[in-house]
């Protein structure tokens, strides 16, 4: 099977269709194998990459940033075994280096790229060496990813597993022990809301963007906008998704929401409403942001860049839009707190 990417991912209908994650063990002190240890995990991340930021941002949240190593890789996608395949995906680059979109147009250079480190997979420039190294190769070589020094493999490479694990797996090493972001008592709350906003919003910006056709890209478009009405609908009297608390439901919907009107109305053709025209919404996704450590991991000019410069057949010439500066919007004061 060759190299897959999410262009490729599609049914006969022309829905886009997302390949499962492939490393789904889990670090936990009972664990024969993986057990919570300061300095043995690397995470691998794009901060362009929602389900990426989900885990960026808990890792944050809770204070695991001495805890467990992080590597970024450049936004802009590159083609990785040029003489074998077609692939084009992430590459690892230091803030000095500049890469062009896979075909070739613009240049782009960006702080905020970290390296992968040498004691992680020596030599490897692209994230799919990294999923090669474990000998179990998938054919498609996603962010995020934990890969475990000790017995040289990933982990996890789901970002809805991470982000629990991150939660309260290391609490023993965190700074921020006290901060839970999974209660139990909202957990059946977060899997009722996570059942329709993943498959409509934070997928669904996805099933409009890389649909090929014109009945795929209606139908989800059409479910997306009915979402957002519903979301708007709940969050008229819930500050956050589960009442009063951010909970790992927040994180989820808000990656994909800081996307929306400077990348999904845009480039994925969502563009029946702006988020700023849903005042709840809005006023939410500044509550988050003003959250202590979200803005820290929110970095628009590899959002951007990422989506615009790494898929050629959908931006030929690599041009990034202005944009509305949606994240000045996120600095301004909110109505949140009276819920």
């Amino acid at each position: 099977m060759a190299a897959l990417s999410a262009l490729d991912e599609k049914d006969d209908k022309g829905r886009f269709v997302r390949t499962e994650a492939t490393f789904r063990d889990w670090i936990s002190k009972d664990h024969p194998v993986f057990k919570p240890e300061a300095g043995r995990y690397h995470l691998v991340i794009s901060w362009a990459c929602p389900w990426a930021n989900r885990v960026a941002c808990v890792r944050k949240l809770k204070g695991l940033e001495d805890v467990i190593g992080l590597s970024v890789v450049h936004p802009t996608w590159q083609r990785t075994k040029p003489d074998v395949d077609a692939h084009a995906g992430w590459a690892f680059a230091t803030e000095d280096q500049v890469f062009a979109s896979p075909n070739g147009s613009g240049k782009f250079q960006l702080k905020g790229v970290i390296p992968l480190p040498d004691d992680v997979v020596p030599g490897a420039k692209f994230v799919r060496d990294v999923y090669e190294a474990t000998g179990n190769d998938p054919k498609k070589y996603t962010v995020p990813l934990l890969w475990d020094k000790l017995t040289k493999t990933i982990v996890n490479n789901e970002s809805s597993d991470l982000i629990v694990m991150l939660n309260s797996a290391f609490n023993d090493l965190a700074k921020n022990p006290d901060l839970d972001l999974d209660p139990p008592e909202t957990r059946d709350a977060q899997a009722d809301l996570n059942s329709w906003i993943y498959p409509t919003i934070n997928n669904g910006v996805y099933r409009a963007g890389f649909a090929k056709s014109q009945f795929a890209y209606e139908e989800a478009v059409t479910e997306l906008f009915a979402s957002l009405a519903k979301l708007e609908a709940h969050l008229a009297d819930n500050r956050f998704l589960c009442g009063p608390k951010l909970t790992l439901a927040d994180i989820r919907l808000f990656m994909t929401l800081v996307r929306f009107d400077e990348v999904y109305i845009v480039y994925f053709k969502c563009n029946i409403k702006a988020l700023t025209d849903f005042p709840n919404i809005n006023n939410y996704c500044r509550d988050v942001y003003q959250f202590p450590g979200v803005a820290d991991v929110i970095k628009m000019d590899h959002i951007k860049t990422h989506y615009f410069t790494s898929h050629p057949t959908l931006n030929h010439y690599a041009v990034v839009p202005v944009g509305p500066g949606f994240v000045e919007d996120l600095k301004l004061p909110h109505n949140r707190a009276a819920l």
